[in-house]
């Protein structure tokens, strides 16, 4: 379970900016949109958490970066070859700001114990590396790392972590993480936290093509057909039924040359095909995926993500969740997440949209709702709604678009932004 995400001159991050998934002390919703955690000091997580924010504001950086951090513990060990450079990008629209570190902070629950991972990393090397286990109100930290000059490191290590640490530091390149490391040589306490960032978490970007082909894997189980023919029953887009048949087809096989990307040959193989059955009161047809709407389409790609995520109580981030997507499918994907029945293993699906609908006290709680916008360096500031001390039953949306929270575009013959009452 995620409780909080941390990050530093990312993109168009400058300074630090903070999503916490921790629940406010609002009772509001708590049965169905906040998850246990059994700690003391955090009681409940958010199951769903939006952000919204005008085109350019950082929404989609503040999600890449999340992604990144997952990915660089992902590869660094193995993908990452010696003296490789990253493409991190800092923010450089501040001279101050333009050559120094990116840092990575996430803060999780894995076996009822919180976990606090960070880095800091510049193209060429990773600059510190910690990990915090939080077993009683103080932490203990089980190693951190600290870059000394060319290609020297200060490690220190906690007694309660086990294993030939010495052999680790060694195979720690400067441009890999300790813990991918550890993990790729098998460490057992380490492991399980290399897993969970890399296995937990589900990262679609705006405008991706969302690939069906794991939904249609399901359909060669009859259970995992039943549950994309209730997906789409729910969805209520007039779908009966659903079926995967074979189809063989030719398969393009490509190789790198010094001028690219090339074709070299196709090859036939077999294809797993959905098929759709559409039924009215005059009879029924069935129609092939490229048939049906784009938004059918994306909501189809959607399935195999969703139910996964549900079924292993993983964190699903979506950036720009409502494209192509008419408002009550939103809603409805949205409510999946927020019903234990469906979500027992404490899923959580943070997102990004333009939908102000969705700005609903029957929907979302005052600590689910997050923007961005940019300041006057340019530099993307992150804000929660509670910000702001809304009333219990304030018209969230028509406040937003008012300019009442900020992070809203502002045009030349719009209001000012001091007088929308920017953040």
């Amino acid at each position: 379970m995620l409780l909080e995400f941390r990050v530093r001159n990312y993109r168009s991050i400058r300074d630090e900016q903070a999503l916490t998934l921790i629940a406010s002390g609002d009772k509001e919703l708590a049965a169905t949109h906040l998850a246990s955690t059994g700690l003391k000091s955090a009681p409940h997580a958010l199951r769903t958490l939006v952000v919204y924010g005008p085109n350019a504001s950082g929404k989609s950086n503040l999600l890449r970066a999340l992604d990144y951090l997952r990915a660089v513990v992902a590869e660094s060990a193995t993908v990452i070859q010696p003296g490789q450079t990253y493409n991190v990008q800092p923010f450089k629209l501040d001279p101050a700001t333009a050559h120094q570190p990116t840092e990575f902070e996430i803060t999780f629950l894995l076996s009822g114990v919180r976990h606090q991972y960070a880095f800091a990393m510049t193209p060429q090397r990773i600059v510190s590396e910690s990990l915090l286990v939080y077993r009683s109100i103080k932490p203990t930290q089980l190693y951190s790392r600290q870059h000394v000059d060319g290609d020297r490191y200060d490690y220190e290590f906690s007694t309660y972590l086990t294993g030939p640490r010495k052999l680790w530091q060694e195979s720690t390149r400067p441009n890999a993480l300790f813990l991918s490391m550890a993990a790729q040589l098998n460490s057992e306490q380490l492991s399980p936290v290399f897993n969970w960032i890399v296995r937990n978490m589900t990262f679609l970007p705006a405008g991706a093509a969302v690939f069906p082909d794991l939904t249609t894997a399901l359909l060669t189980t009859e259970q995992g057909r039943t549950s994309i023919r209730e997906f789409l029953s729910a969805a209520d887009i007039s779908i009966a039924d659903v079926q995967a048949i074979s189809r063989k087809g030719m398969q393009a096989q490509w190789v790198m040359s010094a001028s690219g990307v090339q074709q070299a040959s196709q090859e036939e193989r077999e294809f797993l095909l959905p098929v759709f059955e559409h039924t009215t009161p005059k009879g029924s047809a069935k129609f092939e995926l490229h048939d049906e709407s784009e938004g059918t389409q994306r909501l189809y790609g959607l399935i195999a993500p969703v139910l996964d995520c549900l079924r292993d109580g993983r964190v699903l981030v979506v950036d720009e969740l409502d494209s192509s997507l008419h408002t009550l499918l939103l809603r409805r994907l949205v409510t999946m997440f927020q019903t234990p029945e469906l979500n027992p293993n404490g899923a959580q699906l943070i997102f990004s949209t333009h939908d102000t609908s969705l700005l609903d006290h029957t929907l979302f709680r005052r600590d689910q709702i997050w923007f961005t916008e940019k300041d006057a360096d340019q530099a993307t500031c992150l804000y929660p709604l509670t910000d702001f001390s809304p009333r219990k039953h304030e018209a969230w949306e028509r406040g937003y678009l008012a300019g009442r929270y900020g992070a809203v575009p502002f045009f030349s013959d719009g209001p000012a932004p001091a007088e929308a009452g920017v953040h």
